[in-house]
């Protein structure tokens, strides 16, 4: 099973680009034995490695990936940690499915919180909740469902008129929008990072280090990369969409990647400008919209516009990523004319997974072979709980938070064939885009 398409970084994110400098990596050499491994840094494997490292103090784990910690997709995204369910599964009928989820995510932020005051990571986390904006009447139709799905779920909310949310937001783009308190904000590079370099003893981290294959042979695992190889018992995939490059769910994830951009910290006269608050989060109650940050360093970021992408990082060229800046650009001129002259410094895609059925995939996929994939789009909670409970699951380790995931969880649905798959997820693309267009 030869590994084809490897995560392929632009160095292009504007979240990573602001980090300290970081040591040379150590990188996989020679023939190593672990007692578990575990592919993929992210959220999910970094959560796999701590909770395999407290029920196994004395194994050796080895924690393995293609990338530096933090410049893959957990390092990415728009920086929310929500606690709330995905809209998708928000409109589920089956009320005790969403609760568990509830339940799940919010284990996850306690889980991110106590590790960052713990060892006291700088990754301007905060309790600031989350706006979900509407521009349009087609929006507000979208907040009002909204509103209905929080009052079924029995989750507090409250609405944001248009005056009280421009003194937040420093714009009048919005018309209404609803507040739900329970969603954390934070710098995802500095989260990754901060939990990378603070690894329990036992957990050897080797970067830069990309797997080309793995088989099974006598009830062990071979890991073969460039320059050496891992036997280990026990391997856990926290590879997100990478999960079917070994073969596995290999026609049920959809590779997706959405882009954003970010200015420089605005400066002493342009906050005077701006006239809004640091420190915010809105997501789009049209879910093909806008996402809008504005950083407590300073920086607005816009994302939007989404691409399917089957060899992930190399499907995008800088010619498209030139044209996603200018889309930017056009989005956060529209929100923020006073600002316009203000440069979109960095624009970078992330790549994630989703299924047609809007299913995660949790469990064991052969013998002492174990993923957490497809995260939906939400996987900040999602890969910490999941990759939590993976370990659990690994070590044979029973609990009710187990049987909760095991219950939300499932099969993705099997995708048509290409050129067919392609042609359908390009065109679903462009028509929410169009549907959606005066909420962009």
């Amino acid at each position: 099973m030869n590994m084809i398409n490897l995560p392929h970084d632009d160095h292009s994110c504007g979240w990573y680009s602001v980090l300290p400098p970081v040591q040379p990596a150590t990188q996989l050499r020679d023939a190593q034995q672990a007692d578990y491994a575990i592919i993929g840094v992210g959220f999910s494997g970094l959560a796999a490695a701590r909770r395999l490292a407290e029920l196994k103090p004395n194994a050796r784990i080895i924690l393995v990936d293609a990338q530096r910690v933090a410049e893959g997709a957990s390092g990415r995204n728009s920086g929310f940690v929500i606690d709330l369910p995905h809209k998708f599964s928000l409109e589920h009928p089956d009320e005790t499915l969403k609760q568990k989820l509830l339940s799940l995510n919010r284990i996850a932020i306690s889980q991110l919180q106590r590790l960052i005051e713990r060892y006291e990571i700088d990754c301007q986390w905060s309790a600031s909740g989350k706006y979900q904006g509407a521009v349009t009447e087609r929006g507000e139709k979208h907040l009002e469902h909204f509103e209905q799905l929080m009052k079924n779920l029995g989750e507090p909310y409250r609405w944001v008129e248009k005056e009280e949310l421009k003194k937040v937001l420093g714009t009048e783009y919005y018309s209404r929008a609803i507040h739900t308190p329970g969603s954390y904000l934070m710098q995802p590079a500095a989260l990754v990072q901060g939990m990378g370099q603070n690894l329990p003893q036992n957990v050897e981290l080797l970067e830069q280090s990309p797997i080309q294959s793995i088989a099974h042979r006598d009830g062990q695992w071979l890991l073969t990369g460039n320059n050496g190889s891992i036997t280990t018992p026990k391997l856990l995939l926290g590879t997100s969409i990478f999960t079917k490059e070994f073969g596995y769910l290999k026609n049920r994830l959809l590779p997706v990647m959405t882009f954003a951009s970010w200015t420089r910290p605005l400066t002493d006269a342009e906050m005077q400008v701006y006239q809004g608050e640091l420190n915010w989060g809105l997501t789009p109650a049209d879910h093909a919209g806008t996402t809008l940050r504005m950083t407590a360093d300073r920086r607005i970021l816009i994302r939007n516009t989404y691409k399917h992408v089957p060899k992930y990082g190399k499907s995008v060229s800088e010619q498209t990523r030139q044209w996603v800046n200018t889309q930017h650009q056009q989005a956060f001129a529209a929100r923020f004319p006073q600002l316009a002259d203000v440069p979109l410094t960095h624009t970078w895609g992330g790549v994630y997974a989703i299924s047609r059925n809007f299913t995660n995939f949790f469990g064991q996929l052969e013998d002492g072979l174990y993923a957490s994939a497809c995260d939906n789009g939400v996987g900040a909670a999602w890969g910490t709980v999941s990759g939590t409970l993976l370990a659990d699951l690994a070590v044979g380790s029973d609990s009710q938070d187990l049987a909760d995931i095991q219950y939300v969880t499932g099969m993705p649905s099997l995708n048509p064939p290409e050129p067919f798959l392609g042609m359908g997820v390009k065109f679903r693309i462009q028509l929410a885009k169009w549907q959606s267009r005066k909420e962009l």
